[in-house]
């Protein structure tokens, strides 16, 4: 297993990470198989979307807090239940194809570490 440790930048943050883990498939020697990639954290997800238009995270992020708002009625009370809502949408792992060593992704497809409670010191686990 590989360790990523990741750095986030504020309250809510999308951070590519798919070269690290096409880094990580190399250091584990993954030629063919696949990844995964697990989150280990509440208040922070995963997800595989379009890596070459940055509006796309703009717009992700627009409409998570139009469907999560971080103010409601929630009782949760460390006051971040919109965190954990967020996480659970956009879920705690994927899986990665890999083929002659190389990530199998789409030609706009990348992987983006979400988080929605930070900024803080994140992971992502990385596993064959």
């Amino acid at each position: 297993m590989k360790v990523l440790s990741i750095s986030t930048g504020g309250r809510t943050d999308f951070i590519n990470i798919t070269a690290r883990v096409q880094a990580a498939a190399r250091e584990l020697g993954v030629g063919e198989g696949s990844l995964t990639v697990f989150i280990p954290h509440t208040t922070a997800g995963i997800t595989i979307n379009e890596n070459a238009d940055p509006d796309v995270v703009r717009d992700l992020t627009t409409a998570l807090e139009r469907l999560v708002p971080w103010r409601g009625d929630y009782r949760h009370g460390e006051g971040n239940s919109a965190a954990h809502l967020k996480a659970s949408l956009m879920g705690s792992s994927v899986r990665v194809l890999v083929s002659a060593g190389r990530l199998q992704l789409g030609t706009w497809q990348g992987l983006f570490f979400c988080e929605f409670d930070g900024p803080r010191q994140r992971e992502a686990w990385i596993g064959v």
